[in-house]
């Protein structure tokens, strides 16, 4: 059992437990020996996935690939022992330049700011992903999808799996699919081993759909309904298994729903963070009868259940914002249903 710390008050603290490797996830990547690559490692996720994966097997070569805009990451991430690369992964020539690896995380795409450049985003989400998997062919390569190339499907269905027909809405979504489908077809013609994970959403305490709803409770602004119910994993989770799909990487290129087993109501959530901030809640809007939601059934059968549960993301959530705790600032966009992001 994981000795998990009753509230987070620190991001050094935060980092190490979003990083923690488990031994399930030591016994898979000593399947896969060799370096891992991650490809686009500066995002919300791929520091402490670096982490986790050095953390994990701390002999191994861990090496991120991003362009490092953001200010002190870098030197962060290499003060736990992960070599960082600064590149431009859409340089042709820079691509080539990199390392072969046998064990390739892809995690480069674009989602906000899609709306209005949607060349820039099909090229981040499409191009750039044919040009990875040409580039490490000899691979084994796990990619990041998202729940958005799926249907709205009723609240009570208990979310789509993977037998649902993808029926992406708007750019994002669509060039998304596009992604699984270039990775697919490289495994098809190639033989390169593939894995697809499509998450929703991710939980760190700087971001995520819960920190969305516990911002707008303790500012006093109203918690949109439009989207009134979503899925929910720690980031710590979502990590571990994608580490743990370089394992089950294969020809056939299987893709994975990752997320949380809740159905989780935003309108329930809203009003657990105002009773623990003692604040009123107000929303804005209607749950509409269906939602973006993700049946992740196969995902437990292969992995188990998330490590971390809802309650205890609740708890370090309101911990964290009451207290004042940084965001990125990057708003997860949860309630938008027409796509545009």
């Amino acid at each position: 059992m994981n000795d998990w710390p009753d509230i987070i008050a620190d991001e050094e603290t935060l980092e190490d437990v979003l990083s923690r490797p488990d031994p399930a996830l030591v016994t898979d990547l000593a399947a896969v020996p060799g370096d891992i690559l991650v490809l686009g490692a500066a995002g919300k996720m791929g520091p402490t996935l670096c982490r986790q994966a050095k953390r994990a097997d701390p002999a191994r070569r861990v090496i991120a690939v991003a362009r490092w805009s953001e200010e002190g990451l870098r030197a962060r991430m290499e003060s736990w022992g992960i070599e960082c690369i600064a590149a431009d992964l859409t340089d042709r020539a820079a691509l080539a330049g990199l390392p072969d690896a046998p064990n390739v995380v892809f995690m480069a795409a674009r989602k906000f700011g899609s709306s209005g450049n949607e060349p820039l985003t099909w090229a981040m989400n499409v191009l750039l992903p044919a040009m990875v998997a040409e580039r490490y062919a000899a691979s084994r390569i796990v990619f990041f999808s998202t729940g958005n190339v799926l249907p709205l499907v009723p609240v009570s269905s208990g979310g789509a799996d993977e037998a649902t027909a993808p029926a992406p809405v708007g750019d994002y979504a669509a060039s998304c699919l596009g992604r699984e489908r270039v990775f697919q077809h490289a495994a098809a013609t190639r033989g390169t081993p593939c894995f697809g994970i499509r998450l929703n959403y991710a939980i760190d305490l700087r971001y995520g759909v819960l920190h969305d709803i516990a911002s707008k409770v303790l500012a006093g602004t109203p918690v949109p309904l439009a989207m009134g119910h979503a899925n929910v994993v720690w980031q710590g989770d979502a990590n571990a298994w994608t580490l743990r799909a370089l394992a089950r990487a294969s020809p056939d290129c299987p893709i994975l729903n990752v997320t949380g087993p809740e159905t989780v109501s935003v309108r329930w959530v809203a009003r657990d963070f105002a009773r623990r901030f003692g604040r009123d809640v107000a929303f804005a809007g209607e749950e509409a009868p269906d939602a973006l939601l993700s049946n992740a059934a196969r995902a437990f059968a292969e992995f188990g259940y998330p490590s971390v549960p809802l309650a205890r993301m609740l708890d370090w959530v309101a911990g964290w914002v009451a207290q004042g705790g940084r965001s990125l600032g990057r708003a997860t966009k949860f309630e938008v249903r027409d796509g545009r992001f």
